[in-house]
This record gives structure tokens, C-alpha cells and sequence, in this order.
């Protein structure tokens, strides 16, 4: 049995409920491994694929847009746009940083061409831009909507303040409202479930959290004694404490009673949370994205849940 596919929102978007991360294609991916790692999510049951134009411009030599330059040479060489939905995010590609009005104009069209496409189905604002006045960005991302570049509006690193002032114009100037947010969250970083989660609730927020196997650490190859090559090594080690190897254990059971990974299980637990429409996981490499679409198969009963809550608890 494979988890029912949700709506984006209040949108007419329809998705499978797990996102594959574009972060890693033209960065730790090359452009055939990801073209492979990208059919074989769909394959597997996927639709959904999540980009920005930054990635991956903290890679020496790479400008940004080369994530959206490979899913584009993907999407051309398979012939199903309409089959797959994209999300690609505005503000942090180093010649289009920010968000006011004119550069949202400018990065949603060059995106656009990365891509192939003549739409983007889900647009973010990457990063606040407190520099630029709300209202222009709400406008000018509701704009993009109206010209039908853009299917819905997403949040993606707001406050929950900004977030209720986001909404607040929306209401005020009849424009289009955003149907999603991206978050950090997982079963060891649960800040997202105070304020960003009331808000998500309230203002029917579709939420597609981000790290969502903690840098890896939820895949349960961070082990004690055990030394992974890997980008983010260092970042994934640090949870290796007394809290998280509580939660490895607790991982440890459960996929064992369910015959799947730690990640398959980490990625279940999430997309069960209240509000959470679809983590967010990638896969550099074809052995990596297993776990990703097998969770869509994972159900965690209402005492695994708990167990898995219990163990991850900060007090």
C-alpha cells in the first residue's frame, strides 16, 4: 500500500506525499546520475521535485541555476511535463539575490528557461528580504500567478510574524495567497511545531520540511566508531549524542517490525506530523533513493508515533 497523494494547500495541485531535493543535481549528483536518480523517483511512485535558483552556487565555479538547468534537460528528454510537479524558489542566486519586485520579474522568467517549462507549479520566496517593503513581494509574486507563469505561492524561512503580515496583505489587496511553506524540520529539530506550525494550521499551509533526514543523521548510517565520506559529515555527527542515539534506537526497532531503513521510517514519522504535506530528501547517488520512495509505503501506528516522539524529546 502506498500513502494517498494530498493536495498542495488549497490548490488544485495534486502530489504524491514525498519530495525529492534538487539540491545535490550538478553539485554532488552529475547531470546523468540525477537524470537516472529522477527517473527512478517517478518510477517509483514520485511527482514532486524541489529546486531553487541558488542551488548550487556555493559550489565553486557554479553561478546558481544549475539544479534547474538539469531537472530542465530532464524534463526535455522525457516528454512529461504534465506528469511532474515543480517548485523552484527565488532570492538567494548571487546576480538575482532578494526579493524585490523587478528581480522576482527577472528570476521567475530565467528560471523558467532553466527549466523548459512555460510554468513553475510552486513558487517560494527562499529568505525574508526585510530590505524590500512586504507588500512589493507579495504583489509582485501574485503578479507571476496572474500571468499564469506560476500555478501557487509558496514561504519558505519566514517568521510566523511575517508570515501573519503575509496573509494579513493578502486579505487586505485580494491577491493570491501562498498554499505552502518550507521549514527545517525533523525528528531531531522540532522547533518548527510551536508558532510556525500554528500558523501553517491556521492559514492552510501546506508544509514541505527541509533536512529532513538531518543532514543524514535520520538514514542511520551515522553510527558511533563509524566514519562516513560525505559533504555533510560533520553537520550529521553532531547529533550523534545521547538524545539521538535514543532515536536511533527507537529507529532501529521500528524498521526492523516494518522490514525497512531507518530513513524509509525517519521520513514516515514526518510526513505523518499535523500540517506536513511532503518532506523534503534527496539522493546523490541511485543507492541512496530506496529509502526515499519506500517510505511512501511506511504507516507508523499511533504507538510508533509516540515511541518515536518520546525518544527524540528535548525535556
Amino acid at each position: 500500500m502506498t500513502a494517498e497523494r494530498v493536495h498542495i494547500g488549497t490548490s488544485d495541485i495534486e502530489i504524491a506525499p514525498i519530495t525529492l531535493g534538487g539540491n545535490v543535481f550538478g553539485w554532488t549528483a552529475d547531470e546523468p546520475t540525477s537524470h537516472a536518480i529522477l527517473d527512478a523517483f517517478v518510477a517509483g511512485g514520485g511527482n514532486f521535485i524541489d529546486t531553487a535558483d541558488g542551488y548550487s552556487a556555493w559550489v565553486p565555479g557554479h553561478t546558481g541555476g544549475e539544479s534547474e538547468t538539469v531537472i530542465g534537460s530532464w524534463l526535455a528528454g522525457r516528454g512529461r511535463r504534465d506528469d511532474i510537479v515543480i517548485a523552484t524558489k527565488v532570492s538567494t542566486k548571487p546576480d538575482r539575490k532578494g526579493l524585490a519586485p523587478a528581480n522576482i520579474r527577472l528570476a521567475a522568467d530565467e528560471s523558467l528557461a532553466r527549466l523548459g517549462t512555460d510554468h513553475i507549479d510552486l513558487y517560494y520566496a527562499h529568505f525574508d528580504d526585510e530590505s524590500v517593503p512586504l507588500a512589493d513581494t507579495v504583489g509582485a509574486l501574485s503578479e507571476l500567478v496572474d500571468s499564469g507563469k506560476v500555478r501557487s505561492i509558496g514561504i519558505s524561512n519566514y517568521s510566523a510574524e511575517r508570515i501573519d503580515e503575509w496573509l494579513n496583505i493578502v486579505a487586505e489587496n485580494g491577491l493570491h495567497a501562498p498554499v505552502a511553506l518550507q521549514p527545517h524540520y525533523n525528528l531531531v529539530e522540532r522547533a518548527f511545531e510551536g508558532d510556525l506550525r500554528e500558523r501553517a494550521a491556521a492559514h492552510n499551509l501546506s508544509v514541505f520540511p527541509y533536512f529532513a533526514l538531518a543532514r543524514g543523521f535520520l538514514s542511520g548510517k551515522y553510527r558511533p566508531g563509524v566514519e562516513i565520506d560525505s559533504p555533510r559529515a560533520g553537520e550529521a555527527a553532531k547529533y550523534l549524542d545521547e538524545r539521538g542515539l535514543r532515536v536511533l534506537e527507537a529507529l532501529d526497532a521500528i524498521s526492523a517490525a516494518h522490514d525497512t531503513s531507518v530513513a524509509a521510517v525517519s521520513l514516515a514519522w514526518l510526513r505523518q506530523q499535523p500540517t506536513v504535506g511532503a518532506p523534503i530528501a534527496s539522493a546523490r547517488s541511485l543507492e541512496q533513493l530506496p529509502p526515499i520512495v519506500d517510505s511512501l509505503r511506511v504507516e507508523l501506528s499511533a504507538a510508533e508515533l509516540q515511541l518515536l516522539g518520546a525518544a527524540s524529546a528535548t525535556a
